[in-house]
């Protein structure tokens, strides 16, 4: 006689598993997250039975001569840089992103390319008919393309439509949220759902050589739904991000198992599709033929590229008994913490003064090394002096005012000369001999120096 199917309760937003239904759950302390499942057994396609027989694994060493790992181009410069050099075949690659950002558009020109190529790509399509992607391909252009194209939500199917005839170069699947497994009782785009699908996908990819490219919904925060251990079965996970309100995209690595991760490429979304931008620094820098306070230029840096990118910040009088702190493409605390670093080691204050900060171009910027360009951009706003037009700035301030070195600082000094910048703002620290520059250094130690410099205080 079969054993009875054994309902638990799984939390849609961490994962956790439950015996019984609560209002909260107990691992992420979320609400109304629980939702019944059916334990049905194991995926369709992951070879896992109820009882198996073990066998005795074969144990390598360390040592030994390995291979690196192949790959294929995808056609577009900047989606190569983000993979790491290419597609590595049998890998599996997470992409997310909000809705309307772009995801369906690159995918379907990749796989196009690689049709073109003589390769075999097929592309499922969970969310959208057959005639909306065609209709898609023929506003870019792609439609004499030779893609294997799919309406399918059925786990099992497509398991069995990959596993006829040759083996895929590359599989696509839009979305994996929409897949469901015919074994489990649960709706599509629950844990067990995406679970189970993801599983059996990632097998299939190491099994037969196909890389298998899936797109996954995100939440509200723009993380992607679903339980995390998605990210840490998958090979890389691609985030797309992108403001509706400007024409660019920025496509990151935030893991990559064969290549570096946190590294960016830089997309605008044109009539005929997504075009690579070569020079995003060019993009970021906003319009620099006007000179006016507050507007200072950050050479950052994303994963291996150097970026320039300008920081613009409005200061204010204030008619409120608390002053507004606004900012966009950068850390509210880290601003906060900035402002108090002025007050008190600087003597400047921002207590009466509405505090508006924006990052150019729609671009995200999370490392330390942007502190000087910002304090710069506000000191530069209070004042009302404008800076210097052809001056970088970038490093780290800590809470004692101190300025500390930032990483791969030749690098940063190297972009600022090849787009023609004169002179650089850097800590006092840190190897900054770049061969050929003709940049005026300006290093600085402590935070008093960049005020005393903008506003004559001691």
């Amino acid at each position: 006689m079969a054993k009875a199917s054994k309902s638990i309760f799984v939390c849609q937003a961490c994962g956790a598993t439950a015996s019984r239904w609560a209002g909260r759950c107990a691992s992420c302390e979320e609400w109304n997250t629980l939702v019944e499942e059916t334990d049905a057994g194991p995926p369709p396609g992951s070879g896992v039975t109820q009882k198996t027989k073990g066998r005795i694994v074969k144990l390598e060493t360390l040592k030994g001569s390995t291979a690196e790992a192949p790959r294929f181009s995808t056609g577009n410069a900047e989606l190569d840089r983000v993979t790491g050099g290419g597609i590595v075949p049998g890998s599996a690659i997470l992409i997310g992103g909000e809705p309307g950002i772009g995801k369906s558009t690159l995918l379907l020109q990749l796989t196009a390319f690689l049709a073109k190529s003589g390769r075999r790509a097929v592309y499922f399509s969970g969310e959208e008919a057959i005639a909306q992607v065609r209709l898609r391909a023929e506003r870019l252009g792609l439609a004499e393309a030779p893609v294997g194209l799919a309406s399918e939500t059925n786990l099992s199917n497509i398991l069995a439509t990959l596993a006829d005839g040759k083996a895929p170069d590359l599989v696509v699947i839009d979305s994996i949220q929409t897949l469901w497994a015919d074994t489990l009782d649960a709706a599509p785009g629950t844990v067990s759902q995406v679970r189970a699908a993801a599983q059996s996908l990632i097998r299939y990819a190491k099994m037969a050589g196909a890389a298998v490219l899936l797109v996954g919904h995100v939440t509200k925060d723009g993380q992607i739904a679903g339980p995390k251990v998605i990210e840490h079965m998958v090979d890389t996970v691609l985030y797309f991000e992108g403001d509706r309100g400007h024409p660019y995209r920025i496509l990151r690595a935030v893991k990559n198992r064969f290549g570096p991760s946190d590294e960016i490429g830089v997309f605008e979304m044109v009539t005929g599709g997504l075009r690579e931008v070569a020079n995003p620094s060019e993009l970021f820098l906003g319009d620099r033929s006007a000179v006016s306070p507050g507007a200072a230029v950050f050479a950052g840096l994303e994963g291996t590229r150097p970026l320039l990118v300008e920081i613009q910040a409005l200061v204010a009088p204030s008619g409120l008994g608390t002053p507004r702190r606004a900012v966009v493409g950068w850390d509210t605390n880290r601003l906060n913490m900035l402002l108090a670093v002025l007050d008190a080691r600087c003597g400047v204050s921002f207590s009466s003064h509405d505090v508006y900060l924006n990052v150019a171009g729609g671009l995200k910027i999370t490392e330390p090394a942007g502190d000087l360009a910002a304090a710069a951009a506000l000191l530069s706003s209070i004042s009302g002096v404008a800076l210097p037009r052809d001056a970088v700035y970038f490093g780290e301030v800590s809470l004692s005012g101190a300025v500390r070195a930032a990483s791969m600082m030749q690098a940063r000094l190297k972009e600022a000369s090849k787009l023609g910048f004169s002179s650089a703002v850097i800590p006092e620290s840190g190897d900054a001999d770049v061969p050929g520059a003709k940049l005026t250094l300006s290093r600085i130690s402590h935070l008093k120096s960049l005020a005393a410099t903008a506003l004559a205080c001691d």
